[in-house]
């Protein structure tokens, strides 16, 4: 399994914007908060791994 790297780049509602930090894209990820930690805000730093995301210092 592949590990991604992202920052909460935007929230809107439901859905927050991630966008990929470990490769150089401006491409946006449109998710589902439902699908994210509970405690995400702007600017928070994500894993993904393993189909969860996990909030990361």
């Amino acid at each position: 399994m592949e590990t991604f790297y992202y920052i909460v780049a935007g929230i809107d509602g439901d859905y927050a914007n991630l966008q990929r930090t470990d490769i150089e894209s401006d491409d946006l990820k449109l998710v589902a908060r439902a699908l994210l930690p509970e405690a995400i805000q702007e600017g928070t730093k994500l894993k993904y791994e393993m189909f969860q995301y996990e909030i990361i210092e």
